[in-house]
């Protein structure tokens, strides 16, 4: 194998003498196991070049030897790339060091970076583990980006998967969860893929492996913490399950994976000729589908298909539950001609007669960050005249907020369901010019657009869940001194189109 020069970013390498466990006198587990999970799955091509990412544990260290070994047979090249998490301080450090030593060691070229997860997780507001998997997977397919790798290799073996499914049995999850860790799976938006040659290895085997090797790995303290459900899982249930119930319960739970995760792929099959038949249309941010043709299929087939379309516009199913998409079958079911639904993300799902919208909508007043010391109260009123043929606007320097005014005739009148919060649609003849833009003030009050009578804005606020800090960056538009809009959620009942609408007012909020 060519020598390379070892490469380490953001991480000092220090020369302090790290603890680890050397292992002896254990029986040796064949690669054959691993030689014939990359064949089935055609891991590998001749000429490929793969990144293992290697954490300092029994897996990655396992995994690196056995491909290092193979490499030849396999007409591959290999790198090693590390993410420090800055989860456990020194030993965090310590595993760095490890894998910088371990790579010059083997004379492969490494990647290593330190990336500070617990700021990460406070900034877009996920768990401790899904913010430690978003950054570590960015950063894999980062530096197979920029140094040429087209394989991202992963040491998850058969007691992963098992844990895995388990966990997604415990809290109910559809097949996708049941299907567990995939073999191997396509990296968004580039022709990568992810590996995982131990998928078919138990971890007593690796254990075998690297005490038959005599080689040295690193320990992570955090796999024994009871706080977290994956460990309760792995130290706790499924030792009850093997001593009480089924001895063979990682194996179970590993076929059935792997039959859920072969009928997937077939259901998503036909799922996609249904869904391709339901589409009208399809834009960057915005999906329709015919209701119609939707409600002929059967109801589970109904679920794959919403699910299908809000995974297309948001771009995952993260915060999206049973009874979001129970939810959107029933808007498809009501017989409502108009209505409309609010998922995590901004997603909204609009029903339009026979035509039903998913879309994202774009940032919304809820979604702006205040920050604590600016908090003050904050008054303004600004006068709006009648837009002719040109739009009307107006900034609110007092709040960094612009909004514009137009007006359409009822035949060019998109689809109001799928507009979202920012956008609002008054009946021309139901508003009087001037109209009066300005700060929220105590004793507010209006009709909320569906119901039948009227309501505090203030309590309107705290029924959507407002932080009171960001209720003074709501503004309210007002007619005749009548409030009909509370801008960025609600406008007022009786300015809402009808039927006998001609001239509707259109007015937007512009976030930067």
């Amino acid at each position: 194998m060519e020598q390379k020069k070892i490469r380490v970013d953001s991480c000092q390498h220090r020369s302090k003498a790290i603890t680890m466990r050397p292992l002896k006198n254990a029986q040796f587990c064949s690669t054959s196991v691993v030689k014939q999970t990359i064949a089935a799955y055609r891991m590998f091509q001749p000429g490929d070049s793969v990144l293992i990412c290697v954490s300092g544990g029994p897996d990655s260290v396992a995994l690196l030897h056995i491909l290092l070994s193979l490499a030849p047979e396999l007409s591959c090249t290999l790198g090693i790339t590390h993410l420090n998490h800055c989860l456990r301080k020194k030993d965090s450090d310590n595993d760095a060091e490890f894998v910088a030593s371990l790579a010059k060691q083997l004379n492969l070229p490494c990647y290593i970076k330190k990336k500070d997860v617990r700021k990460y997780q406070k900034q877009h507001k996920l768990s401790l583990e899904e913010a430690a998997r978003h950054v570590r997977y960015a950063f894999y397919d980062q530096v197979a980006e920029k140094n040429g790798f087209n394989k991202i290799a992963l040491g998850h073996h058969s007691d992963d998967n098992a844990e895995l499914v388990l966990m997604y049995l415990l809290r109910g999850s559809g097949p996708l969860g049941i299907a567990g860790i995939p073999p191997v799976r396509n990296c968004k938006n580039s022709d990568r893929q992810i590996v995982r040659p131990l998928i078919n290895v138990k971890r007593s085997e690796i254990i075998d492996f690297i005490e038959a090797k005599e080689l040295r790995y690193v320990s992570d303290k955090s796999n024994n913490d009871m706080r977290y459900l994956r460990n309760r899982v792995r130290h706790q249930l499924i030792p009850l399950l093997k001593g009480s119930y089924n001895p063979r319960i990682v194996e179970t739970l590993n076929r059935l994976s792997l039959i859920i995760r072969c009928e997937e792929k077939w259901i998503e099959n036909n799922i996609n000729s249904i869904f391709k038949k339901s589409t009208i249309s399809i834009q960057n941010d915005k999906i329709i589908l015919s209701a119609a043709k939707i409600g002929e299929i059967d109801p589970a087939a109904q679920r794959r298909v919403i699910r299908k379309a809000i995974a297309a516009v948001k771009g995952d199913l993260r915060c999206i539950t049973f009874s979001h998409i129970d939810s959107a079958v029933s808007l498809l079911r009501s017989g409502k001609s108009f209505a409309s639904i609010d998922l995590p993300d901004r997603i909204r799902i609009g029903r339009n007669k026979d035509l039903l919208c998913f879309s994202k909508e774009k940032k919304r007043l809820r979604d702006l960050n205040i920050k604590a010391g600016n908090i003050e109260p904050v008054s303004f009123e600004y006068s709006i005249i009648k837009p002719g043929n040109k739009p009307e606007s107006v900034y609110i320097k007092e709040i960094d907020l612009n909004l514009k005014f137009s007006k359409i005739n009822i035949k060019n009148l998109p689809d109001i369901h799928c507009a979202g919060h920012n956008i609002a649609f008054f009946d021309m003849v139901n508003v009087s010019f001037p109209l009066i833009l300005r700060s929220f003030r105590p004793g507010d009050y209006f009709q909320p657009l569906g119901m039948a009578g009227t309501q505090k804005v203030k309590n309107f606020f705290i029924n959507n869940k407002i932080p009171r800090p960001k209720r003074l960056r709501y503004p309210i538009l007002l007619s005749k001194g009548k409030i009909i809009w509370v801008v960025g959620l609600r406008i007022d009942d009786s300015v809402k189109i009808k039927p006998s609408t001609r001239i509707v007012l259109k007015a937007e909020l512009i976030l930067a």
